[in-house]
Parts: C-alpha cells; structure tokens; sequence
C-alpha cells in the first residue's frame, strides 16, 4: 500500500525557510508525479508545484514561483519543497500527492495518493 509521508513543517517568521520532504513508500516512486497542495483554514486546497515522473520537469503556482522549489531523489523515494522568503499567507497545511498519470499536475482531484498533512505557520 501506497504511503506518503510529510515532515518539515513548523513556525518560522516572514522572510524565512523551510523545507518541506515527502516520503513514499509501497510503490514505484520513480513512476509517479509527485505535487503539493496546500489549504489555509476556511479556504479550498490549492495548488504549490509539482515535480514531473521521468523527465523532472517543475511547475509552480504563480504565487510561489521564484520563492519554491521541488526536487525529487528517487533514490530516496522522496519529494522536497524549499520555501524560501516565506509570507504570512503561505501559512497552511501542506500535502504532497501522487498520481501516475502524467498530466494535470496542478489538479487535486486527479491524484491517486494524499499523505496526512504538515502545518507550516508563517508570522508577520
């Protein structure tokens, strides 16, 4: 069974980093596209950016370009996001998902595996 797990999260003032792992296990990593989404309280789960299956290709929220970055290390079975020059508003629950088919990357519905979460808290 497919298992993604978050680490990372924490409080950290604006202007700061974290970085963010994903952890997989069950399955053929190197096979999956792997995104992260995030939802603040009282708002819809949006996306951040997501790390293409082969080719390693990036994609990224408009909001957060220039500022994140996701890399994989398939030999780890693992997806990390570097936040740096963090804001008040990226405060939220961040999720890393996995999805095999290639396509749609920015799409929440379309991904087969969903870890449980990890809150990152942003102050002003």
């Amino acid at each position: 069974q497919v298992q993604l797990v978050e680490s990372g999260g924490g409080m950290v003032q604006a202007g700061g980093s974290l970085r963010l792992s994903c952890a997989a296990s069950g399955g053929a990593f190197s096979s999956w596209a792997v995104g992260w989404f995030r939802q603040a309280p009282g708002k819809e789960r949006e996306f951040v950016a997501a790390i293409s299956r082969t080719d390693g290709n990036t994609y990224y929220a408009d909001s957060v370009k220039g500022r994140f970055t996701i890399s994989r290390d398939n030999a780890k079975n693992t997806v990390y996001l570097q936040m740096n020059s963090l804001k008040p508003e990226d405060t939220a629950v961040y999720y890393c998902a996995a999805k095999f088919l290639p396509y749609g990357l920015s799409l929440a519905g379309t991904y087969d595996y969903w870890g449980q979460g990890t809150q990152v808290t942003v102050s002003s």
